[in-house]
């Protein structure tokens, strides 16, 4: 007997711990699944043809699929496909996707034999017994809607919570996970409500043993993961386990490992801050779900959240500079219009996260927000992933405008490749807001969306965009855009719209000359600077130093955009970057 567990993803680097924990499971619950539980991982990207070949000739006699919203379609697509090939094999779904909308699913869909409701390693245990005994009756197993008939199914009692640390090691063989992301989970539910979230229907936060977790960390720690991504909905909900696990990284930092946490940052008291401060620049990222800063809607989506507050820890977090932080928003969201959004966009924008990620509601099947969408004038794709088309005070068109200024985030801000313009950039403007919205009506107007310029291309279109709305400051920008330029790679093609360098290109070889000579600036300790000591003499040569690096000569301050009464020349060290936005060291000559 094979049950096949299949993980169709959203991209390759992703992977699916939900099918690995229902197999690790299994195997530590029954010697027989040792031979029976296989595990298929492909990604939305795969040709159907290549997935159902390679399902059909592994010949399983069961077959379950994992479903979320990103995948949902194209499984359905793929277990009706596979069914006429192997009609003898049973189809199961289980998943967020399904667990709200099972008996639906079955009586829409009548190639599938049923659905796993809910948290799964329990039940599929008990499922998997049940084939491996031969037997076809499931209707007793807690935690299914089971096909009995071709137009009727039947809803078991739901299953119970299960002890965490019950669930064996996920990642004892990391061989599958080669280039992928690691997700972890030390805790499941959340204490938090919110209305547009599934997290809110488990009502209870369930923690998996410290000593366990300590044991696993290890683990990732031995053999230097590149990142592990913790899924605990509030992973500091519970501050003893939140200072337990950062003091173990701390204590035990291979210099590699990141780790990503989402968190309620409000909530973090001084304790918890200033341990973050000594985390290793680029050991720690965490990800907070702000949302909105409408005070009407933050009370709407039952969230507790103190803005003000949550704006001052962001900032004392930001002082340590060593720690990567993502701020999200959603669009759609009862009584934020668009004005208001814009308003949220702002806040947040002044809180300087190194990623601004800008979402639309998902109108997801169980959680109120579902519910009271008849209330809020709420309308979204029938289809997954259930996204916002409008509400009572968003309409359509502006949804349409702001994905397009969601675009120029991605683009402009979260590339971190223009960390020197944009400020400058900004204060022209209205607002952040209004940069961006500007700066996506002249990606339209110039039907730049539907040419999507390269990334060398972008900065031409800006200092184009720039050049527009402040001609007067194109010299600032030009030399703020080429700034930029450097800062993220040491390019032998200079840009078309970078000053002329031909007046200083005598001052710069000879400063390349004094760098390899006396070591002004470079010490040993940075980057090419150990190329002078590693010569003979303690010295380079001036060619080599310049083939490595960049002088870069500069006449503004971009800290305010003013003139420099004389010329600076900025040296870029590509062999030390921030590893915060990976731009390069950059010292003042």
């Amino acid at each position: 007997m094979k049950f096949l567990l299949v993980a169709v993803n959203a991209k390759f680097i992703h992977s699916n711990p939900a099918v690995y924990s229902l197999r690790a499971y299994a195997l530590q619950e029954e010697d027989a699944a040792k031979g029976a539980v296989e595990i298929a991982e492909y990604t939305i990207n795969h040709p159907i043809e290549e997935i159902l070949s390679g399902i059909y000739f592994r010949k399983p006699d069961a077959i379950g699929f994992s479903c979320y919203v990103w995948n949902i379609t194209y499984v359905l697509e793929i277990a009706r496909e596979i069914k006429k090939l192997l009609p003898g094999t049973a189809i199961w779904l289980g998943g967020p996707e399904v667990s709200y909308d099972a008996q639906r699913l079955l009586r829409t869909y009548p190639f599938l034999a049923g659905i796993i409701i809910g948290e799964g390693e329990e039940t599929f245990l008990a499922l998997l017994r049940r084939y491996l005994q031969k037997r076809n009756d499931f209707t007793d197993i807690n935690g299914l809607a089971v096909r009995v008939s071709e137009d009727s199914c039947v809803l078991t009692p739901p299953r119970g919570n299960l002890d965490l640390s019950e669930i064996p090691f996920l990642y004892e063989d990391l061989e599958p996970f080669t280039n992928r992301i690691i997700y972890y989970e030390s805790s499941r539910g959340c204490p938090f409500r919110c209305s547009y979230c599934l997290s809110s229907i488990d009502k209870s936060v369930r923690f998996r043993d410290m000593e366990t977790v300590k044991k696993e960390l290890a683990f990732f720690l031995a053999h230097n993961v590149k990142q592990v991504k913790f899924v605990d909905r509030t992973f500091n909900c519970k501050k003893e386990h939140t200072l337990a696990i950062w003091h173990y990284l701390l204590e035990h930092d291979n210099g590699v490992t990141n780790f990503h946490f989402e968190i309620a940052a409000d909530i973090l008291d001084e304790q918890e801050l200033a341990l973050l401060k000594k985390f290793r620049p680029g050991a720690v990222q965490l990800e907070i779900g702000v949302q909105s800063t409408n005070e009407k809607t933050i009370h709407e989506i039952d969230r507790r959240m103190d803005v003000d507050r949550l704006s001052r820890i962001v900032a004392r977090i930001h002082e340590g500079h060593n720690v990567h932080i993502h701020l999200d928003l959603i669009a759609g969201l009862p009584f934020e219009d668009y004005a208001s959004f814009g308003r949220s966009f702002d806040d947040v924008y002044a809180m300087q996260p190194e990623q601004l990620q800008l979402g639309f509601l998902k109108v997801l099947k169980g959680s109120k927000m579902h519910e009271k969408a008849g209330e809020y004038g709420m309308a979204y794709r029938s289809c997954p992933p259930y996204e916002v088309l409008y509400t009572n005070w968003l309409s359509y068109e502006e949804v349409c405008r702001l994905k397009h200024v969601e675009e120029m985030v991605e683009l402009y801000y979260n590339s971190n490749q223009f960390t020197t313009t944009l400020p400058l950039a900004v204060a022209y403007f209205s607002s952040p807001f209004g940069f961006f919205e500007a700066l996506a009506d002249y990606y339209e107007e110039k039907g730049y969306f539907l040419q999507s310029p390269s990334r060398s291309y972008r900065y031409q279109v800006l200092l184009s965009f720039l050049d527009e709305k402040t001609p007067a400051q194109r010299e600032l920008f030009a030399e703020s855009l080429t700034v930029d330029y450097y800062l993220r790679e040491r390019s032998k093609t200079r840009p078309d719209f970078s000053p002329d360098m031909a007046p200083y290109k005598e001052r710069v070889r000879s400063l390349f000359r004094r760098e390899a000579q006396m070591r002004a600036c470079l010490t040993t300790e940075t980057g090419y600077g150990k190329l002078c000591s590693h010569n003979e003499g303690g010295s380079a040569d001036a060619r080599t130093l310049a083939r490595a690096m960049h002088i870069e000569p500069v006449r503004h301050d971009f800290r305010d955009g003013k003139d420099l009464e004389q010329t600076q020349y900025l040296l870029f060290d590509y062999e030390r970057r921030d590893p915060l936005t990976g731009a390069a060291y950059v010292t003042t000559l």
